[in-house]
């Protein structure tokens, strides 16, 4: 299979898979289609679903050092359609760049990835000694309980080591290959919950206004600074995320005010220390507050090594400059495949408009993309296969 040969394999299979809608927790037949691919490519399958949400296995090899490629096939929801040029649903090419739900993040990568995987199996000496699996889950974009986070002992029990993980999320900024991930921030949230006494504005002195309550704590918090990053992460930061009430009412004072928050956190401090300076903050200008939290994930980086050494040659070599290796944006489902020993790095399209109306990505990318995944291979191959 040459590089057109690639390219065009991957377009038309990043179409199929824009096409099924679907939407977390729904998999909408992505996950079997990729399986149908795999499958003709030497892969076994192995599902390993968890209520509503789709997940599967695909490995490849029996002995070997283990290349593990973890992606997700649920999308977000499209919004208001109206506002799309073309249904989000309806893969469609204009401009040079291939529009519909899901195509950065992160339907080209998965096909980039299975269409590596079936060039690889079409010169089975190139991977001799390279074990490949890929997992793939419909539960990313969700509450990501029952994916990656469910299925983790899974892979660990069923793949044995797991020497290196690459993540197909949309790394890139600008142009393909200008950033790859090496780590992600932690992720704490919060509500904050004050109660009050329920009255009439004119009346202040007959009511108890929990926002007067809550606004001190807020601006706190929001001044606070909290660490001063790492090397490879920036410090930690606080958003509030939404601020409410129990009445609309332009009259009343209300009852009761929540506010909800969120901290993206460096390994240079800890969710349990979080944690213990925010109740202090509370008990300081309002000990009556209470707080719920939800600690979602914990930072990671991976250490610099063949994984990471391998796609920035490869991308050196074939996009033309070294990417810039950070810990920047959200949480990824590398959080629950660092925790086995891998080495994880994510590497995947740009992500200007993920999660946006008019996603899109340009179809140039999508055979760049699918020539570096099959370098990669080759380059860990060879690697796999040096003697001790």
């Amino acid at each position: 299979m040459d590089a057109s040969d690639s390219a065009d394999r991957a377009l038309a299979l990043t179409e199929a898979l824009i096409a099924r809608a679907s939407v977390t927790p729904s998999d909408a037949g992505c996950q079997p289609l990729i399986a149908e691919h795999l499958t003709a490519a030497g892969f076994d399958i192995e599902w390993l679903p968890r209520g509503d949400v789709t997940n599967v296995l695909a490995t490849r090899g029996r002995s070997g050092p283990l290349l593990l490629f973890v992606g997700h096939t649920d999308v977000v929801p499209a919004g208001p359609v109206a506002g799309w040029r073309s249904p989000p649903f309806e893969p469609t090419r204009r401009d040079g760049h291939l529009f519909g739900r899901g195509s950065a993040d992160m339907k080209t990568s998965v096909a980039a990835f299975t269409t590596a995987c079936e060039a690889m199996a079409a010169t089975p000496a190139a991977v001799e000694g390279l074990r490949i699996a890929v997992a793939l889950t419909s539960d990313e974009e969700g509450p990501a309980q029952d994916g990656m986070r469910a299925i983790a002992p899974i892979l660990a029990e069923r793949l044995g080591t797991i020497d290196w993980c690459l993540v197909g999320e949309p790394s890139s900024r600008t142009t393909l290959g200008d950033t790859i991930r090496v780590g992600r921030r932690g992720s704490l949230s919060g509500e904050i919950s004050v109660t009050g006494r329920q009255g009439h504005v004119a009346y202040p002195d007959q009511a108890d206004n929990p926002v007067h309550r809550l606004a001190p704590i807020l601006a706190a918090l929001v001044g606070t600074q909290w660490d001063s990053g790492t090397e490879e992460f920036p410090p930690t930061r606080l958003q509030i995320t939404g601020i409410d009430t129990d009445t609309d009412a332009g009259n009343v004072i209300p009852g009761r005010a929540s506010a909800r928050f969120n901290l993206r956190y460096s390994p240079a401090t800890t969710a349990e220390a979080l944690q213990e300076r925010i109740t202090t903050t509370l008990e300081t200008y309002a000990p009556m507050a209470g707080i719920h939290w939800h600690h979602s994930a914990v930072p990671f980086a991976s250490d610099a090594g063949p994984l990471r050494q391998a796609i920035s040659d490869v991308i050196e070599d074939r996009i033309g400059s070294a990417p810039i290796a950070n810990t920047a944006g959200g949480t990824s489902d590398g959080r629950f495949i660092a925790p086995l020993g891998a080495e994880v790095v994510e590497f995947g399209p740009v992500n200007q408009s993920i999660h946006q109306i008019d996603e899109n990505v340009a179809i140039d990318a999508i055979g760049q993309l699918t020539e570096a995944y099959e370098a990669i291979i080759r380059r860990l191959a060879r690697i796999a296969r040096r003697p001790d």
